[in-house]
């Protein structure tokens, strides 16, 4: 299920970028402020298929994105796995 609102709280918290964004980032050509962007201009949320990971549902560069992210309630971080665009 999608969900358009409310943002849960986890949405208001720093990010924080692992490794293996890092490494996509450079294979798919966006930046940390690109990724900031998207963030910002994001539509929706749903469950992952990984367990406590979300899929964050935006666009950039006129395309649609999905975001990975799981939320870290002890370091209040919203850590950012990957994010990549959407093809079709």
């Amino acid at each position: 299920m999608v969900r358009t609102r409310p943002w849960p709280d986890w949405w208001e918290w720093d990010i924080d970028l692992t490794p293996h964004l890092l490494k996509r980032m450079e294979d798919r050509d966006f930046s940390e402020v690109d990724l900031r962007e998207m963030l910002q201009r994001a539509k929706a949320y749903r469950k992952d298929v990984v367990e406590e990971r979300w899929v964050i549902l935006t666009r950039h560069r006129l395309q649609r994105w999905e975001v990975i992210v799981e939320p870290d309630p002890i370091e209040r971080l919203l850590v950012v796995i990957t994010a990549y665009p959407i093809s079709g």
